[in-house]
This record gives structure tokens, sequence and C-alpha cells, in this order.
């Protein structure tokens, strides 16, 4: 199975909320409340998306930090890269940090990057706007009525 680094996941929920206050400068603690995520990993995120160029930090009384791009310019693959590393099902891939013992025999040699290449292709056209869902604290039960249309459903929820 190939999966995302829990830190990956939690930063794409981070700056998702980031994105949704364009212009903003959020702290650490806000952010943390506002995602559930918390604190100390939220702190250590941005540690790594600042460098990354995925966000900027502002320091001062009315410190913390912003998105330094819109969500709609900032792909998955590139935060996926940040925390995690190139984007690659094998070590055998260019900008890997491991090698393999036997690279210069092996068969697959080169045929795997075609493999890499695809998922990275697809991540990069994947953006963080594409991946903002509505936030948590919108979201609330269903009402007694919607069953019959007079409730407030997903469709009222929707105009608040």
């Amino acid at each position: 199975m190939i999966r995302l680094s829990k830190l990956t996941d939690y930063a794409i929920v981070v700056m998702s909320e980031m994105a949704r206050h364009v212009g903003t400068v959020h702290t650490v603690s806000h952010l943390a409340e506002r995602t559930g995520v918390p604190s100390p990993t939220v702190a250590k995120l941005m540690k790594t998306l600042t460098p990354a160029g995925l966000t900027t930090s502002h320091r001062g009384a009315a410190g913390g930090y912003a998105l330094s791009r819109n969500a709609d310019a900032i792909s998955i693959a590139e935060i996926i890269t940040a925390l995690d590393g190139p984007i690659a099902l094998t070590a055998c891939v260019e900008g890997g940090d491991s090698q393999c013992g036997v690279q210069r025999l092996c068969p697959m040699r080169g045929g795997w990057e075609k493999v890499n290449s695809a998922i990275r292709g697809a991540l990069e056209q994947v953006t963080l706007a594409d991946m903002m869902g509505p936030p948590a604290w919108a979201e609330s039960p269903p009402g007694p009525l919607d069953s019959i249309g007079a409730g407030p459903g997903p469709a009222r929820r929707a105009a608040v």
C-alpha cells in the first residue's frame, strides 16, 4: 500500500485552514485550535513548510504564518516533497537519498521511473484548493426535517 506520512496529511489540513483566510497571519496555537492538530505538530510543520517556500513567517507581536501563494498555486506534490522527500514508489529514483545495491544489474532500471513520473505528474495536477472541503466546524448533523426538505439540511447550511 502506498501511504503518505501522517505529517503530510496534517500539513494539508493546516494549510487548508490557512487558505480559508487569505491575507491572515495565523499563530501556531490558532491553527492547532481550528484544525485539531496538536500545537507541537503544527510548529514542526511550519518549520518545514517555511524553508520549502510554501508558507512565510512573520515576526513580532502580530506574528505567525501565512501561505506563500494562493491555494490554487500550491500543488499536493510540493507539499509531499517538502515533508516526505521525492515522490517515488521505489528507491531507484532520481533525487532519492537511498541507493539500491543491485542498481547496475537491475533489469527494471529506468522502468520504475516511468511509474514514478506518472504518479508525480498526477500529484502536480492536484492543488491545495482542490483538496479543500468545507471546514469541519461548518459541518452539523442533519436536522429532523431534512428528509422532507424543511430542516437545516446541507442546502440550507451551505447558504449560511
